[in-house]
């Protein structure tokens, strides 16, 4: 069998060590340019959209779409990588509107398509990279026909959209049984699939989702906030993960 290579980013850093992928909403918008070149600077090579339309999350939050993350992607350059969450209720008929603003990966709710393999063949055949995103209570199931082909894999650790939330632990056998069968991909010559986490992830639980085998982990106030610099505070998560 042909091993399949995943081009998305690595980790900098050897071992258990996970890739942190801001998420902006914790910005303020009217420094956003800023904000990100302030995270390119401290080493932040990924950034996370988070794409909610007003409908498919529970509080019917309206974020941003498109065009927002074309300027996103005209004031970083080429060389960060962007992917976007889209938590809306027509992805299907949509995604192609992120890949022309220039992300790089498009991540699609299981719960919000009615045809993955479609989706994931139509993704990629655009030149872009695809991944599946499932809530806490969605089993793992739902995703795993469709792991080989596959960029990533995002576990969500909170419910979107849903206020006052704290992360959710009870998601480790999900992400456990993922990890595993990411492996055994792996191990078999097939795609390396990314394992992505996000949901209420900050320097007090990152060597925690660490050691269960996750590859990115999406922050978004542990990371930007007024409390300290993005340096600090990614200095602060990497002292907690034994760096």
């Amino acid at each position: 069998m042909i091993t399949v290579e995943n081009p998305l980013p690595l980790a900098k850093n050897e071992g258990s060590i996970i890739e942190i992928a801001p998420s902006i909403l914790t910005a303020d918008f009217s420094r956003l340019g800023d904000t990100l070149e302030e995270a390119v600077d401290a080493g932040i090579n990924w950034f996370h959209m988070d794409v909610m339309d007003g409908n498919w999350v529970v509080n019917k939050t309206i974020t941003f779409g498109p065009a927002l993350i074309r300027s996103i992607r005209d004031r970083i350059g080429p060389n960060v990588f962007i992917d976007c969450h889209l938590m809306i209720t027509n992805a299907e008929q949509t995604w192609t509107q992120y890949v022309d603003a220039g992300v790089d990966l498009v991540i699609a709710h299981i719960e919000a398509i009615d045809n993955p393999a479609a989706l994931i063949s139509s993704i990629q055949a655009a030149g872009c990279q695809v991944g599946l995103v499932l809530n806490p209570d969605t089993p793992a199931n739902s995703i795993l026909p469709y792991l080989t082909d596959l960029d990533l894999v995002l576990v969500m650790s909170v419910v979107p959209g849903k206020g006052g939330q704290s992360f959710m632990p009870e998601v480790e056998d999900k992400v456990r049984e993922f990890r595993a069968a990411i492996d055994r991909q792996i191990s078999d010559g097939g795609r390396a699939t990314k394992l992505m986490i996000d949901g209420g992830i900050k320097y007090h639980n990152s060597a925690m989702v660490s050691d269960w085998g996750i590859d990115v982990a999406v922050v978004g106030s542990g990371l930007i906030n007024d409390k300290a610099s993005i340096a600090e505070n990614l200095a602060e998560i990497n002292a907690a993960m034994g760096l």
